[in-house]
């Protein structure tokens, strides 16, 4: 297998498991931002059921309970109380601010007193997360007491478009070199035909230099880089004289190295792997250099 072939290999192995770690990571951010959120919310609860109490107590009352905080809506609360309140806006204004001051999902919010029988209006504010935009009115006058109901309306939480982006983007850098790297893989299954213009055939035995092995009678024989360099200049002139030098040259030479190295050891090599077909052999011309003899 050639050193492209292998390199693309591990590189679209290492890029689907990029792929799945960041699959893996995404899932579980999903459930530590689920956990998470349930309990901020959870919390949230607790918060409206403290601000119940602090207006329990501002109203004169020490002993009637907070009755269960009731989920209007996703971001919709309701606070309940057993007997009748008072209040004073003022105290109520500065009561919630101060205790949801300290809730991460709050920003802006909808503060609406109903009365119990009919759900009107008894007082109303708005605080936003730019101060300039709070709309507080009719502060400074206490209000009667009577059975009166706290809804809290916030505003939806945004979502972290930062990270989303952020994480999309990889993403989407990991979907484009995925493609690119599937894309190669499939023209390289496809085309099966381009990959054969490089295989030489001579006698029985089909050559692939790319990849370094011949095949002879189905039996696929490894070469070495020099033999694989030998033999591609014998199946490119079969039954023609390769002169010494001109081997010597091409094999070595030509990298800028000269060595002492023995080519008939090379020579003798590729004649033992040759073996797996008689009609094929590389003889000796003396006094010129090798020929690689193809019988009918």
């Amino acid at each position: 297998m050639s050193i492209n072939r292998n390199l693309l290999s591990e590189n679209r192995k290492y890029l689907y498991g990029v792929i799945t770690l960041f699959f893996i990571t995404m899932i579980f951010v999903a459930f530590g931002m689920s956990d998470n959120s349930d309990f901020d919310v959870a919390r949230r609860e607790v918060l409206l059921r403290k601000i119940g109490d602090e207006l329990l107590i501002q109203s004169g009352d020490n002993k009637s309970r907070v009755l269960p905080i009731e989920k209007i809506t996703e971001i919709e609360y309701q606070i309940k109380f057993e007997n009748e309140i008072t209040f004073d806006p003022d105290s109520l204004v500065n009561t919630v601010q101060r205790l949801l001051a300290s809730d991460p999902l709050t920003s802006d919010y909808v503060v609406n007193v109903v009365n119990c029988g009919n759900s009107s209006v008894a007082y109303g504010y708005a605080i936003a997360n730019n101060k300039k935009d709070d709309i507080i009115a009719c502060r400074g006058r206490l209000q009667p007491k009577g059975c009166y109901m706290i809804n809290i309306k916030f505003k939806p939480t945004r979502i972290n478009t930062g990270t989303i982006s952020y994480m999309l983007s990889i993403f989407i850098v990991l979907m484009f070199f995925g493609f690119i790297f599937w894309r190669l893989d499939k023209l390289r299954k496809e085309r099966p035909v381009d990959q054969n213009n490089n295989i030489l055939a001579f006698g029985s035995v089909l050559f692939n230099p790319q990849q370094r092995e011949m095949i002879i009678n189905k039996n696929t024989i490894d070469l070495t880089g020099t033999e694989t360099r030998l033999l591609h200049i014998f199946a490119l002139s079969p039954n023609q004289t390769i002169e010494r030098v001109r081997l010597q040259k091409e094999i070595w030479e030509d990298e800028g190295v000269i060595v002492g190295r023995s080519l008939d050891m090379f020579i003798s090599k590729l004649r033992k792997k040759l073996e797996f077909d008689t009609k094929i052999k590389i003889t000796v011309i003396r006094g010129k250099g090798y020929k690689l003899e193809i019988s009918s």
